[in-house]
């Protein structure tokens, strides 16, 4: 990804965060500005681990998101009820921003398509800056910035891992959890945005060469 290409995403994910009309959504940007989401890559060796990666990504899930928006209000026409397009927009765009400080760039030895090893810029990984968790750390951010969330939101943005975001030892986390899906449907929906975007909207083809 090129700085070209970084400074268009850049221009729809802040057009897509400022539609949605939520007060503080400026001092929100600001801080995202400081924490320097607007460069981080979605990941250190998986899908989108370069600059920017982290929020094509967002912009992915919230596109996702729309559209299993749209599928299921089909189905269930009361759905629009419980669940407004900010809210997706908001909980998507916002989900992962706890990894805006998290990657650290690097250079690593890797084989090249000869079997030769040299040298590869990419990134490792450090949580020092604020070990707060994942989807916790992304609903805090969000709200010490300025902007306001949604009961729906915030579980959302915390759950949105799914499974993998849950402590199986902990019996509070499996049934909070399974008490926020019931609740919210906006949790399943930005969940399920997420696991789309991820496997097949940003899916390469050396990810099927390395299967």
């Amino acid at each position: 990804m090129n700085k070209i290409e970084i400074t268009e995403a850049k221009e729809e994910f802040l057009s897509m965060l400022r539609s949605t009309n939520r007060e503080g959504v400026e001092y929100l940007i600001e801080e995202l500005e400081r924490l320097g989401f607007f460069e981080a890559p979605a990941s250190a060796n998986h899908h989108l681990n370069v600059a920017g990666g982290l929020m094509v990504h967002s912009i992915n899930v919230a596109k996702a998101s729309l559209a299993i928006f749209e599928a299921m209000k089909s189905l269930d026409p009361t759905l629009e009820k419980e669940v407004s397009k900010d809210s997706i927009i908001i909980a998507a765009l916002l989900h992962d921003i706890c990894k805006s400080d998290i990657y650290v760039r690097s250079v690593k030895k890797r084989k090249n398509e000869i079997g030769i090893w040299e040298d590869s810029e990419g990134y490792k990984v450090s949580y020092k800056n604020f070990p707060m968790g994942h989807g916790e750390k992304s609903v805090i951010i969000a709200l010490y910035s300025g902007i306001e969330l949604s009961d729906a939101e915030m579980l959302a943005i915390r759950w949105h891992m799914g499974a993998w975001g849950i402590n199986q030892n902990s019996l509070e986390d499996c049934k909070s959890y399974d008490m926020a899906r019931k609740l919210y449907p906006l949790v399943s929906i930005i969940q399920n945005g997420d696991s789309l975007a991820a496997s097949i909207l940003e899916r390469k083809s050396s990810d099927l060469d390395n299967a």
